[in-house]
């Protein structure tokens, strides 16, 4: 087994459009997490059975099946209802979606922990619904789950090379023709290897900011309370 210096460099250029690929899926995946995650949350704390019920199973759905096969759903089963959806497009929804279950997850876990008297108050103060959520309830319970959100950041950078499934070229892909068209594995797969870990390092090292930061914030919350 032997490294070619001149092969990588000249495999660079293609492994980074793969790599911007990568980028941008996970970045759009996650705020499609984020937002939907949190509706779901409140869709699942409805007193309305038709709405909470629902929801609840479609969670549940979603978290028990796996993300390859959501993904296959998106891009191969739609078009034959008539939905064509383009590679990347599914690969977003289809990370979007399955990580705004358990994104669902850690926001109900926030909520549940605002203090029962934060929401009498708010009703004592004749607060309405949407003000009370937006003014009282989701500022003490997104603050100290940041982290936990940012958990699931990285967790789908990992998941996207499942995306080559659906003919998305992203890094894994680009790297698998390369080596493919070139026969040689160790260079653009090593590299990919590096490039996840790299990436996911940092990430880590942002988490623990977070923690520190956002859990302090929940910890002084709590003492209030």
């Amino acid at each position: 087994m032997d490294w070619d210096w001149q092969f990588v460099w000249q495999i660079l250029p293609t492994l980074a459009e793969g790599a911007k690929i990568t980028i941008i899926a996970t970045l759009l995946g996650y705020v499609l997490a984020v937002v939907l995650g949190l509706l779901l949350a409140i869709m699942r704390r409805s007193h309305n059975g038709f709405v909470s019920k629902p929801t609840a199973g479609f969670v549940e759905f979603v978290r028990g099946t796996p993300l390859l096969v959501q993904l296959y759903f998106l891009f191969y089963i739609l078009p034959e209802a008539g939905i064509t959806l383009a590679p990347l497009v599914a690969g977003v929804i289809g990370l979007g979606l399955h990580y705004a279950t358990y994104t669902s997850e850690v926001y109900r876990a926030g909520i549940d922990n605002v203090p029962r008297g934060q929401w009498e108050a708010a009703k004592a103060c004749n607060f309405t619904t949407r003000q009370t959520w937006r003014h009282i309830v989701l500022p003490q319970a997104i603050m100290p789950v940041i982290p936990a959100l940012a958990n699931y950041l990285i967790a789908m950078f990992k998941e996207t090379p499942l995306l080559s499934a659906i003919t998305v070229l992203e890094l894994m892909n680009q790297a698998r023709s390369i080596a493919n068209y070139n026969y040689r594995y160790v260079e653009p797969i090593t590299l990919v290897g590096v490039f996840f870990l790299v990436i996911s390092l940092i990430s880590v090292v942002g988490v623990k900011y977070l923690e520190r930061r956002f859990g302090a914030y929940g910890k002084r919350g709590r003492a209030a309370s």
